[in-house]
C-alpha cells in the first residue's frame, strides 16, 4: 500500500477501529478499577486486594509497553494491536467463566498486559495511517475517544456490577475487546514493518534522551500527572469544604469532559498551524499549573475553576505531544517510541498523586496542589529560557 492511499484510508474506515481501541484500554483500566473496591467484605482485606489489583494492571503497563513498542516495529503494528485485543477479551472471559478470587487475579494481570499490546501499537497505526499534516486532528480525535472511555467507564462499570455484579462487566469487557478485534482486522490495514537501520543499545539512549523526545514525553507525564490528581483529591478538597459527594462527582465530569473535548480541536489548531507544538505544551502546562493553583481556592470555586482548567491543560497537551513525538520519529521507530512514551504517562499517573500525597501528608493538601504546580511550571520557564538563547543579542 502506497503511503498515499494509505493516507486516504487512514482518513476513513481504517481508524475508527483504532479509536475504539482507545476506548477499551482505557475503559478497561478506568471501568473495572472503579468498582473493585466491594470485592471483599473484610475491610482490611478489600484495601489490600484493591491495592494489589490496581498495581497489577498498572505494573504491568510500565513493564511490558516499550517491549510490545518495539514488537511491532519488527513484525507490523496490526498483528500486535490485533493479538492484544485477542489477550484481553480472553484475560477478561477467564473471570467471567471462572468467577474466584484467585481467577480475578489472573484476568487483572492479563488484561494490562494485553493493554500494553494493543494501546502503543494503535497510537503507531494512528501515526501510519495520517500525513504528517494531520497528525494533529488523528490524535485529537484517538484522545476524544480514549477520554470518553476515561470518563464513561466507572458509570457505565458501576451499572453492570450493579446490575449483575462483576462477571457481567466482564464479559462486557471480553465482548466490547472481540468485537473491536474483528473490526480491525476487516478495516485495519496490513501495513507491512518499515526496513530499519541496525540499532545499538547507545543509539536507543541517544534518541530516548533527546530533547525531540523528552520534551513532549515530560509534558505528557506531567499532563496525566494533574488529571490523576484532579480525579483523585478533587472530590477530596471539595468534602473538607463541606461539599457533597454529587457536586465534587459533577467536578469530575467536568474535568474528563473538558480534557475530551479539547482535544480535537488542539489538534485541528496544530494541522492548521494556528499554533506550534512548542508553544502549545508550555500553553498546557500554564493552564494545568494553573488549574492545580486554583484548586488550592476553598468552596466550590476553587474546585470548579481547577476541574476545567486541568481538564483544558491536559486536554492540549495530549495530542500535541503525540504528534510532536511522531514528527521526531523515524517511522521504522514509531512502535518504540510511543511504548516509551507511555511509559513515561503511567510514571506521571503514578508520581503525581504520590508527590501530593507526600507533601499533603507532611503539611495540607493546599501545599499538595502548590507542589505540584510548581512542578508543571518549570516546564514553560524552561522552554522560555531555550527561547531566549536562541534570539541573537541586539548590537
Amino acid at each position: 500500500m502506497t503511503a498515499h492511499n494509505a493516507a486516504g484510508v487512514g482518513q476513513g474506515r481504517a481508524m475508527w477501529p483504532l479509536y475504539a481501541a482507545g476506548f477499551t484500554t482505557a475503559f478497561g483500566a478506568h471501568g473495572i478499577a472503579a468498582n473493585l473496591g466491594g470485592f471483599s467484605a473484610d475491610a482490611v482485606t478489600s484495601l489490600l486486594v484493591l491495592g494489589g489489583l490496581l498495581a497489577l494492571y498498572d505494573g504491568a503497563e510500565v513493564v511490558l509497553k516499550p517491549v510490545f513498542g518495539a514488537l511491532a516495529d519488527k513484525i507490523g503494528a496490526r498483528p500486535v494491536l490485533l493479538g492484544g485485543l485477542i489477550a484481553f477479551a480472553a484475560a477478561s472471559a477467564l473471570y467471567a467463566i471462572a468467577d474466584s478470587p484467585g481467577w480475578l487475579w489472573a484476568a487483572r494481570l492479563g488484561q494490562g498486559a494485553a493493554a500494553s499490546a494493543f494501546s502503543p501499537s494503535a497510537s503507531a497505526l494512528v501515526a501510519r495511517l495520517n500525513p504528517a499534516a494531520k497528525h494533529g486532528r488523528a490524535f485529537g480525535s484517538y484522545g476524544f475517544y480514549k477520554s470518553i472511555g476515561y470518563t464513561l467507564g466507572p458509570l457505565l462499570g458501576g451499572v453492570l456490577v450493579w446490575a449483575g455484579g462483576l462477571r457481567l462487566l466482564f464479559t462486557v469487557m471480553a465482548v466490547l475487546a472481540a468485537a473491536v478485534a474483528a473490526w480491525a482486522t476487516l478495516a485495519v490495514p496490513a501495513l507491512a514493518p518499515l526496513p530499519k537501520s541496525r540499532q545499538t543499545v547507545l543509539d536507543l539512549a541517544r534518541r530516548l534522551t533527546s530533547r525531540t523526545f523528552l520534551a513532549p514525553t515530560a509534558a505528557l507525564a506531567g499532563a496525566t500527572a494533574a488529571l490523576s490528581v484532579g480525579v483523585g483529591f478533587l472530590p477530596v478538597s471539595g468534602a473538607a469544604a463541606g461539599l457533597g459527594t454529587v457536586a465534587t462527582g459533577a467536578a469530575v465530569s467536568v474535568l474528563a469532559a473538558t480534557a475530551a473535548l479539547v482535544q480535537p480541536y488542539a489538534g485541528r489548531a496544530l494541522d492548521a498551524g494556528r499554533i506550534t507544538t512548542r508553544t502549545g505544551l508550555a500553553t498546557g502546562l500554564t493552564i494545568t499549573a494553573a488549574g492545580l493553583g486554583c484548586a488550592m481556592l476553598p468552596g466550590l470555586t476553587g474546585v470548579l475553576t481547577g476541574a476545567v482548567l486541568i481538564g483544558a491543560g491536559t486536554g492540549l497537551i495530549t495530542p500535541l505531544g503525540f504528534a510532536a513525538l511522531a514528527a521526531a520519529t523515524q517511522p521504522e521507530r514509531l512502535g518504540q517510541t510511543m511504548g516509551s512514551a507511555e511509559l513515561g504517562r503511567e510514571l506521571g499517573d503514578a508520581g503525581g498523586p504520590l508527590l501530593v500525597a507526600a507533601v499533603a501528608t507532611a503539611s495540607t493538601l493546599t501545599y499538595g496542589f502548590a507542589a505540584l504546580a510548581a512542578l508543571l511550571a518549570v516546564g514553560p520557564l524552561l522552554t522560555l529560557a531555550a527561547h531566549r538563547r536562541t534570539i541573537p543579542a541586539r548590537q
